[in-house]
């Protein structure tokens, strides 16, 4: 099948919320709860030159090359530290495990969406295994959360990433802050990247909350056990071989990089794009790229975010495995033009600056009336 490259398309030029079917953007199908007309989809279409190119195939060579690749950067760390000895340049291999422990995650994410695998056990098993005693992460309650996502992105109602935790990313949330999380809520959008070095610590805790928890737990007793035996293992060779501060400090930069990382990857996908009301009947198609923001970069980007700068796939196609993404975008991108269906794909720093605009601009929602802005402007002097 030739693929051409795509004419200029429709984007969506800034943040907004779709509050009904009149303010969706052109070639966006969808109706709201009282509509009685279906929405109308083209992603069958779609799905069907994907397939046609052969880009729903497994890659299982470049996993496997991946998981060595990274294992080795995981060894070569370890055995830095060793020669490094009691120094504080091991603050370095601190950072570096950061990075090597998301990189982790990006292969646990990809093997719990079938990418790697066509057995769901097998998946399974292996996500089990990377997410819980690799990285230290709850599996059951990642893949619990992450697959709401997926079915209902920026959804209000639906989706849990857009749920309030510290930072509102809805105006519903931000006005119901008091207090200091008011002042902090006005100001979200340039502490939103600060408080991400906190973010490895919250995801430990959130899983071990959820393991522990009176909630239903797939696989519980595995997963207590897997991320027990880790962090033993972590911390015990960490605070045996350091001194106890430079240890404490060791651990410090280790989560805070590696949460500063997991978050800086996936800001960008959704933040500051449409938020959709829960009432909203919305074609899968459109809901799934509307929502999503690409990041372009080239191999290298794709590298550093573990295929999440190929959102819109990503999101179109959970199965893909990350070397046909980039085929993919060329056929959806062509596909989106034909529909009129809005594409957007921005460089990482411009999603970074969309991210803070939107955060600040829903934080405004936590000022006093006579704090506004405008209220401001026009009151007598």
């Amino acid at each position: 099948m030739s693929v051409l490259d795509a004419p200029t398309l429709v984007t969506v030029p800034a943040p907004q919320r779709v509050r009904n079917s009149a303010e969706l953007p052109a070639g966006f199908r969808g109706t709201t709860s009282g509509a009685t007309s279906k929405p109308v989809s083209t992603y069958n279409v779609l799905l069907g030159r994907v397939r046609e190119a052969g880009l729903l195939k497994r890659r299982r060579g470049f996993y496997i090359a991946m998981f060595s690749i990274v294992t080795a950067c995981l060894a070569g760390a370890i055995t830095g530290s060793v020669f490094i000895g009691e120094s504080w340049f091991q603050l370095l291999i601190a950072a570096g495990i950061g990075i090597i422990f998301t990189q982790y995650a990006f292969l646990a994410h990809e093997t719990a969406h079938r990418q790697v695998f066509e057995s769901g056990r097998t998946s399974d098993n292996v996500g089990r295994f990377l997410a819980s005693g690799v990285v230290g992460m709850s599996y059951a309650w990642w893949t619990s959360k992450h697959t709401k996502h997926h079915g209902n992105p920026n959804t209000i109602g639906r989706d849990t990433d857009i749920a309030f935790d510290t930072v509102s990313f809805l105006e519903q949330d931000a006005v119901k802050q008091r207090g200091l999380m008011r002042w902090f809520t006005q100001r979200q959008g340039y502490a939103f990247f600060p408080i991400l070095l906190l973010e490895g610590v919250n995801l430990h805790l959130m899983s071990y909350r959820t393991v522990f928890g009176r909630k239903k737990v797939d696989k519980r007793s595995v997963e207590i056990a897997m991320i027990t035996i880790r962090f033993a293992v972590y911390l015990g060779l960490v605070f045996t071989f350091l001194p106890l501060g430079m240890a404490f400090a060791f651990v410090g930069v280790q989560l805070a990089i590696f949460g500063l990382y997991m978050g800086s990857a996936f800001a960008p996908n959704h933040i500051g794009m449409p938020i959709i009301p829960e009432d909203s009947r919305v074609d899968f198609l459109s809901k799934q790229v509307l929502t999503s923001r690409n990041v372009t970069g080239g191999p290298l980007m794709t590298i550093a975010m573990g295929g999440l700068d190929y959102q819109v796939e990503h999101h179109l196609f959970p199965n893909m495995a990350r070397p046909n993404l980039r085929a993919a975008r060329r056929i959806v991108r062509e596909h989106c033009a034909e529909h009129q269906v809005p594409y957007t794909e921005t460089t990482l720093w411009s999603a970074f600056g969309t991210v803070i605009a939107y955060l600040n601009r829903v934080g405004l929602a936590a000022r006093r009336p006579f704090d506004c802005p405008m209220a401001a402007e026009y009151r007598p002097r």
